[in-house]
């Protein structure tokens, strides 16, 4: 079961990429920009907890000190120095970098859901997706 923090943090999180696929859409609008970056930061902070991010951050800061400044960095070009072509280029190259060991998993989870699943399961678009993720999709040998 998922708590009621948890319920309102996937919300944003789903809110605040919509907003940033619809920003870089209509040709990086700042206001879409940034307040998808708002809603994507706050359901960050409400799905894991105000504890678990910093935890999450911080460890994330000891081994990849660049991916957390980029991250952080293209922000804040986009929210508060309102740069948002050069600030989305960062914030892209730091979310790879922070968040790139759960592609496999969220690939994973997207195979699983109805619609999605039939069209990632496509044999060109399986091929690209498994690539994109980083997942090894050769055959197991049988050495017996």
């Amino acid at each position: 079961m998922m708590s009621d923090n948890q319920k309102i943090g996937t919300t944003l999180l789903f809110m605040g990429v919509l907003f940033l696929c619809l920003g870089v859409l209509l040709f990086f609008d700042r206001f879409l920009l940034s307040i998808g970056n708002i809603m994507f930061l706050a359901g960050l902070l409400f799905t894991m907890g105000l504890s678990r991010s910093s935890r999450f951050f911080r460890r994330k800061f000891e081994t990849n000190k660049l991916g957390v400044a980029c991250f952080l960095g293209g922000v804040a070009l986009v929210v508060v120095l309102r740069k948002p072509l050069v600030g989305m280029g960062l914030e892209g190259f730091g979310f790879v970098n922070l968040f790139g060991n759960f592609f496999p998993i969220a690939l994973q989870a997207m195979r699983q859901m109805p619609v999605i699943g039939n069209v990632l399961s496509a044999p060109g678009i399986a091929t690209l997706a498994d690539r994109i993720a980083g997942v090894d999709q050769r055959a197991p040998r049988n050495w017996a």
